[in-house]
């Protein structure tokens, strides 16, 4: 395990990681130390515990819609993988019709061939 310092709303806190995850936790830190200054340049001065409840509801509302997008994405996909898979479906089975016809045109040509052979 990795330690490192972070800096939220100018204090500084002693976290552990997993090793290789320290930058990805600073970045986090950075996010959440950016949304307490927006807020706190909103509404003014609040204490620390307010500011950080506020940074976090604000985040996890973030989070929220992330999914919920990223649901809709995932059926947004599913739908193109089964209209894919339909598509597949009727090209195959227009295929199947195209060899179909050919076959009977060559039963056809041939026939017609033979009656012209038999009429000389």
């Amino acid at each position: 395990m990795a330690q490192v310092v972070i800096r939220i709303n100018g204090r500084d806190y002693t976290m552990q990681c997993d090793d290789g995850q320290e930058e990805h936790l600073r970045g986090l830190a950075r996010m959440i130390d950016e949304e307490i200054a927006v807020i706190r340049e909103s509404v003014g001065p609040l204490g620390d515990l307010r500011l950080l409840i506020m940074a976090s509801l604000v985040i996890a509302d973030r989070l929220s819609d992330a999914r919920h997008e990223a649901a809709a994405l995932q059926e947004q996909l599913a739908a193109l993988h089964a209209a894919r898979r339909q598509e597949g479906g009727a090209e195959q089975r227009a295929a199947a019709a195209l060899r179909d016809a050919a076959r009977k045109l060559t039963t056809l040509r041939d026939a017609a061939r033979r009656a012209t052979e038999s009429e000389r």
